[in-house]
């Protein structure tokens, strides 16, 4: 496969997983890495660097929006991304000595876990309830809903910490923004409004990845052919899904199909782990 070929298919893949990432909050490496490794027959660990820089991108260019429509929670992210930031680069240094198999499997599993997720009913639940902490941290806030700005309480504030932790530990050793376990933390545990879960992990997945991509650049792990069209392709990407998330209720549909091709492809992931195809 020539270089043009190889980067023009680089480059669609990784419009559509931005664009994906961007709508879910899941980040884009989830369609990133099978993308190399299975059509494209990367080194996994290539891979997982390239998805890295791809998921800084995708925040890059999805939070500006986020944060300019007043949907993210700044302080929220803020103050969480101390448990992530510690465990991505937890998990980075992991990766450099776990076996290719088990890498795969785990990612299959988690790939398998995001598509659950984006199918999960999404109820914008208000907390009125203030805790100590989120009262002494500030957390508590607002975000507009049809014109008028809802405000919202914060709660299990020690619960979502720890949960961020496992988030970042999982970033870090697989390379994609964990955005299933961020959304997870805030929507489930601390009981923030779906959309702001989802714009603040965003706004949240690129300094994780940043935090580990430090550790597979050190290691040679970031090549310049492979992450160059990832970054281009993901950042028009995400800049699209901010832009369709901002403007529309709904997009069952989309995560669907997002669902669907993630499960079959997490599916080849974990065969092709065991059978050491990859």
């Amino acid at each position: 496969m020539s270089v043009i070929v190889f980067t023009l298919i680089v480059l669609v893949g990784a419009y559509f997983a931005g664009l994906l990432g961007s709508l879910t909050g899941l980040g884009g490496g989830v369609v990133i890495i099978p993308l190399l490794t299975l059509l494209l027959h990367v080194d996994i660990h290539y891979a997982i660097g390239a998805a890295l820089i791809s998921v800084i991108a995708t925040s890059s260019g999805s939070a500006a929006a986020y944060v300019k429509e007043g949907i993210t929670n700044i302080r929220i992210g803020m103050f969480l991304e101390i448990a992530t930031t510690a465990g991505a680069f937890t998990g980075a240094i992991l990766a450099i000595y776990v076996s290719v198999k088990f890498i795969a499997v785990l990612f299959g599993t988690i790939l398998i876990f995001s598509a659950i997720m984006s199918l999960r009913e999404k109820k914008e639940h208000i907390t009125s309830a203030k805790s100590f902490l989120s009262r002494r941290l500030r957390l508590d806030s607002s975000y507009p809903v049809e014109g008028e700005m809802v405000e919202y309480g914060v709660a299990n504030i020690a619960g979502g910490f720890f949960m961020m932790l496992f988030a970042g530990i999982i970033s870090g050793l697989l390379g994609i923004g964990s955005g299933a376990l961020k959304v997870l933390a805030m929507d489930g545990i601390m009981r923030i409004p779906f959309k702001v879960s989802t714009t603040t992990s965003n706004f949240m997945i690129g300094v994780t990845a940043a935090a580990s991509a430090v550790v597979y650049l050190q290691r040679g792990y970031v090549h310049p052919v492979i992450a160059m069209p990832v970054v281009v392709g993901v950042l028009f990407g995400a800049v699209s899904g901010s832009k369709i998330l901002v403007h529309t209720k709904s997009s069952g549909w989309l995560r669907w199909v997002f669902a669907v091709v993630v499960t079959v492809l997490a599916v080849q992931v974990i065969y092709n782990g065991l059978t050491g195809k990859l």
